[in-house]
């Protein structure tokens, strides 16, 4: 079978990219004038560019046009953590860990070693976990406002199993999934993979645009909404108790799902109900505790509708059959001693005054950011491209990241993710204060 005529074009315009022939920087034609040149219809011209975006090739601003990215490596949704200089800081991603766990562990590792049948952590676990350990999750959602059955609670290896789980259970090749036109890469990753088809959803400074959220649903047979009303990443915002009710609504009128993702909902000390307790039969709620408590421990659950647990435990049969047992017991001991809730009060105050370094050091420039977060979204000038702007700051030893790697739909904002949580906080100032320098020293 002959490939699409606009294979051809989008062909042409990669090797010339790739050859340096256009280099990095270069405006394209715009797309009524590359539909013109190459006598194609404008929706094929806008495919065109659409391919040549998800290779990575170009980035579309919206009110500029499409540029040739620069290939550097530091930017898009897996960008190279190999620095050309010394590390100064990595703002690109959050590991948050407090002092002392290191002995948080050594000692939860001792008491499981004398506890009685420590031989149980290796066998097999079931799909989803055990039940027992189920109830404790179950026991810590209520503090986060969901009352839940532990049979309705899966086990998982970290927050991202869930999501998979998640997906694999509610949708199918080529349903439409709405989504936050700005919002967690992890979600794209796993949309190509199922190949499901993304929808974005406007955003505006207090979140999703839920009139465009309902047009979208009557123009398009919406499977489910995947959303993060607490602590969003990457803009931070909590949804009030008016819009979680409308989010409920428009799943019950137009038929769909709400994939409810909690990972930062713990830095909001007194959120509004979560959607999982406004519409329990239509919510799928998922978190883990690589923010709350350690990144590498990779513990994440899922609470699902009882109607779809069977295929959801199929499905992390078919996948990788949940959380190690070793994993799950230092998580379940953590959690049903307190320990996480808190660690969970001390990140909210050491995200908090990390807010405020960060406000200090980066006053005047363009924010967007949760008082208290690890996240924040920093609005660039119009001639600052943040492919070129990330190439610059590893230049200068500091990682970030771009908008390109959350934004979901064909234009991507002049503007970065900054991750607030990985350097150490006496670090965090002279680091921010160094990428302003970096960034303002930009020329027009």
């Amino acid at each position: 079978m002959r490939p699409p005529a606009y294979k051809a074009v989008v062909d042409e315009l990669a090797a010339a990219i790739r050859s340096g022939e256009l280099p990095a920087g270069t405006r394209l034609l715009t797309h009524r004038a590359l539909a013109r040149r190459h006598r194609i219809a404008l929706a094929t011209a806008t495919r065109v560019y659409a391919e040549l975006a998800a290779a990575g090739l170009v980035v579309g601003e919206r009110g500029r046009g499409t540029f040739v990215r620069t290939r550097s490596g530091f930017d898009g949704i897996e960008p190279s953590r190999a620095l050309p200089v010394p590390r100064i800081a990595d703002l690109s991603f959050n590991q948050p860990l407090a002092p002392g766990q290191g002995d948080q562990l050594r000692q939860a590792l001792r008491a499981l070693a004398a506890s009685g049948d420590v031989e149980a952590l290796l066998r097999q676990q079931p799909p989803g976990g055990h039940r027992h350990d189920r109830a404790v999750v179950a026991t810590y959602l209520l503090t986060r406002g969901i009352d839940t059955a532990p049979e309705n609670v899966l086990l998982t290896s970290g927050a991202q199993q869930a999501l998979d789980c998640v997906l694999r259970t509610l949708t199918r090749p080529g349903d439409v999934l709405a989504v936050d036109a700005l919002s967690y890469p992890g979600v794209k990753l796993l949309a190509a993979a199922h190949g499901l088809d993304l929808a974005p959803v406007p955003v505006t400074p207090a979140g999703p645009d839920l009139d465009a959220l309902d047009r979208l649903c009557r123009a398009r047979p919406v499977r489910a909404v995947y959303t993060m009303p607490t602590v969003h990443n990457p803009l931070g915002w909590v949804l009030d108790r008016p819009q979680r009710d409308r989010l409920a609504d428009l799943a019950r009128v137009h038929d769909c799902l709400l994939v409810e993702d909690g990972t930062y909902a713990f830095l909001e000390a007194a959120p509004p109900p979560p959607l999982h307790a406004l519409a329990p039969d239509r919510t799928c709620y998922l978190a883990g505790l690589s923010k709350n408590l350690a990144p590498g421990l990779r513990f994440g659950f899922a609470v699902l509708p009882t109607r779809l647990l069977k295929a959801a435990t199929a499905s992390l049969r078919a996948a990788a059959w949940g959380a190690p047992g070793l994993v799950t017991a230092l998580a379940t001991g953590w959690l049903a001693d307190g320990t996480v809730t808190r660690l969970e009060r001390d990140r909210r105050a050491d995200a908090a005054a990390r807010q405020d370094i960060a406000r200090t050091e980066l006053a005047g420039l363009d924010i967007t950011a949760h008082p208290a977060s690890y996240l924040l979204w920093l609005g660039l000038a119009p001639h600052q491209r943040p492919d070129h702007v990330a190439a610059v700051l590893a230049g200068e030893g500091i990682l970030v990241s771009t908008a390109d790697a959350f934004a979901t739909g064909p234009y991507h904002p002049q503007a970065l993710r900054l991750a607030l949580a990985t350097p150490p906080r006496a670090e965090l100032a002279p680091a921010l204060r160094r990428l302003r320098t970096a960034i303002e020293a930009i020329p027009p």
